[in-house]
């Protein structure tokens, strides 16, 4: 891979994304796009250390620039590229899902470390680690649902589940369990919007976790 990693801006109201193309899993928001693009090139160790990558020290490269909204100044990146219409071939595809599989191990090791309870706001919010996990899962069987397959039983299945669905959307087949939607997601905005959540909260339960011990 070359060291021009291609990014794309999305931009609402009050706050902009910068998502790296290729990566799944790799973004960072701020209040403008400068800044976002600041903390994405910041988090390329994290990044890195989570997925099992080095990224050193990358030439961030804007390859397209999208209109958000409220979704994204609520803190999600919603916004689909141009890029995403393009296939997955299969080394891609093994590529991408072996750094999906990372985020999501990322997100159990970090919520089974958590052995006390997070940080929390000034009046007290944010998910303790129980709630984070079933807000993930739930997100994720929506996210499984978008992609074309039936909902799992639990994480294994449902990540099993979107391994396969990717692959046989990515190769053309038919889907073995499919839901009937006609408003599918690209397998390529899929990947990247699973990564994402799955690390965003990982790090998010390090970070307060982090704060909590540093206090002790």
């Amino acid at each position: 891979m070359s060291d021009r990693i291609a990014v794309y801006l999305e931009s609402g109201a009050r706050r902009t994304f910068a998502v790296a193309v290729e990566w799944p899993g790799w973004a960072r928001s701020g209040k403008t796009a400068d800044e976002a693009l600041a903390t994405l090139l910041a988090y390329a160790p994290r990044y890195g250390a989570a997925t099992g990558t080095v990224l050193p020290l990358p030439e961030l490269e804007v390859v397209e620039t999208l209109v958000g909204g409220a979704g994204t100044d609520f803190g999600v990146p919603g916004a689909v590229p141009s890029t995403d219409a393009r296939g997955l071939g299969s080394e891609e595809l093994a590529r991408q899902i072996g750094l999906l599989g990372a985020a999501w191990a990322s997100f159990d090791l970090a919520a089974a470390a958590a052995t006390r309870p997070l940080r929390t706001g000034p009046r007290g919010g944010g998910r303790q680690v129980a709630k984070m996990v079933s807000h993930v899962f739930e997100a994720e069987q929506m996210y499984l649902a978008r992609l074309g397959s039936r909902p799992g039983a639990d994480f294994a299945d449902m990540r099993a589940r979107a391994v396969g669905a990717l692959t046989a959307r990515a190769e053309g087949r038919p889907i073995s369990d499919p839901n009937r939607s006609d408003r599918l997601w690209e397998p390529r905005y899929y990947l990247r919007r699973s990564a994402w959540h799955a690390l965003d909260h990982a790090w998010e339960i390090e970070d307060r976790a982090e704060s909590v011990s540093a206090r002790s």
